[in-house]
């Protein structure tokens, strides 16, 4: 995304929580901080945090949440960011969240069917809230992105050789790297805030059918789903995103793209 972003023209700070990472991210035209997010952040995080935030125009927050249960909440994790936002005067903000929002239920899954607020269950929703709320002195757009493929995650090894997996006829919700740039940089170029979006291939193949073709194209042993298990699953809309932004999806056909 920030390597996108450069190739544009635009000029791009961004954080690391690797040492080591400083000059592979300066090297690439981004000019790096040292950054570890916590609830309550050191004072030389939150000194850095506040001189990586000063003039800066938008704000792309793409932090991936911790998968450990003792871990402090998503939106506790990012509310000092939200306070140095606030400080710093930022003028809109993209908030990267997930399809994970959303029920496991066999049907069409659209955005009003997960609702932001400071109140939910999900500690995703949570922090959308926390950068969305219509009180907040920036714009917002979040963008809810359905699973990961692309170079260096091939859905070919996600479930090969797996035994007795669930759900062989549930509806895969998959969005390419080349996609999730090229709508989040779109997105910023348009200057399309306000919107809350899903974002996936208009494709859902059966899990069956995908993870099975695509551990053969790989030249590995395909997966065996519970034949006998006829649960359905959600399916990702992303309607609205294609209706309110200029961005044609390169690989909306999930098969073809193996």
């Amino acid at each position: 995304m920030a390597k996108a972003l450069v190739a544009q023209g635009y000029p791009v700070v961004g954080s690391t929580t690797t040492p080591s990472q400083l000059l592979t991210l300066r090297d690439t035209g981004i000019m790096p901080f040292l950054l570890r997010l916590a609830p309550t952040l050191t004072p030389t995080d939150a000194d850095t945090l506040h001189a990586m935030l000063t003039g800066v125009d938008v704000l792309i927050l793409n932090v991936p949440p911790r998968r450990s249960a003792t871990g402090p909440d998503y939106a506790a994790l990012l509310q000092p960011v939200y306070e140095a936002a606030e400080t710093c005067r930022i003028a809109a903000v993209l908030f990267v969240s997930s399809t994970s929002v959303y029920p496991d239920e066999p049907r069409p899954m659209r955005e009003q069917d997960a609702v932001a607020t400071a109140e939910a269950n999900s500690s995703m929703l949570r922090a959308e809230a926390l950068f969305a709320s219509p009180q907040r002195p920036w714009q917002t757009t979040v963008v809810r992105l359905g699973g990961l493929f692309g170079p260096g995650r091939l859905p070919g090894r996600f479930l090969a050789g797996r035994q007795d997996v669930a759900q062989p006829h549930a509806p895969v919700n998959l969005i390419h790297l080349t996609d999730c740039v090229g709508l989040l940089t779109s997105i910023i170029r348009q200057q399309a805030w306000g919107y809350t979006f899903n974002a996936c291939a208009a494709q859902h193949p059966s899990r069956a059918e995908f993870y099975t073709q695509a551990a053969r194209k790989l030249g590995l042993a395909a997966p065996a789903f519970q034949q006998a298990d006829t649960a359905g699953g959600k399916s990702i809309d992303s309607q609205l995103v294609r209706e309110k932004v200029a961005y044609e999806f390169q690989y909306d056909n999930l098969l073809a793209a193996l």
